[in-house]
């Protein structure tokens, strides 16, 4: 069964980046772009990333310029828009595209485990959000104006230890 292990990105430093190497933490993957009225979710990624990533959570943001150009930049701006507005510190990636024919292969797996409304495998916009457990399996799709801070629970039943069964 494929999970998101069996991919690989570019990271926005150019470096290839196996997603295996995230193996056994959980993931919350989020297209993003500098310029969009979802924007300052990027205080809420970060702060979920600050919170909980010594417990095993990794927040890997995509730039994506597919939804009203919002994010015209190249790396170095994306960057440096990123660090000087909101002290991002989680792992950015190279901008991708989410729909169409040069969909990124890791978003493709995303939108087809995880449909949207009346399954709809469309990205609708900025900031959708996946979540993805420890074992690389596709929990669930979080439409853009979905909070970061409302995935709390969600994250925090994820991070629980595994209590054998007795």
């Amino acid at each position: 069964m494929t999970t998101v292990f069996d991919f690989t990105a570019r990271r926005l430093d150019d470096s290839e980046q196996a997603l295996a190497d995230y193996r056994g933490k959980v993931l919350l993957i989020v297209n993003v772009a500098s310029q969009c009225g979802f924007t300052p979710q990027y205080t809420g990624l970060e702060q979920l990333w600050r919170d909980y990533r010594e417990r095993g959570l990794r927040v890997l943001g995509f730039p994506c310029n597919q939804f009203g150009a919002q994010e015209p930049g190249d790396a170095a701006a994306i960057a440096g828009f990123c660090a000087s507005q909101y002290a991002v510190s989680f792992p950015l990636f190279a901008k991708i595209e989410v729909n169409g024919p040069a969909t990124h292969p890791l978003w493709q797996h995303l939108k087809q485990a995880a449909p949207g409304l009346l399954g709809s495998t469309a990205i609708k916009w900025n900031f959708t959000k996946f979540l993805v457990a420890a074992d690389g399996q596709v929990i669930g799709r979080f439409a853009p104006a979905t909070r970061p801070e409302e995935l709390r629970g969600e994250i925090e039943r994820l991070l629980q230890p595994i209590t054998p069964a007795t």
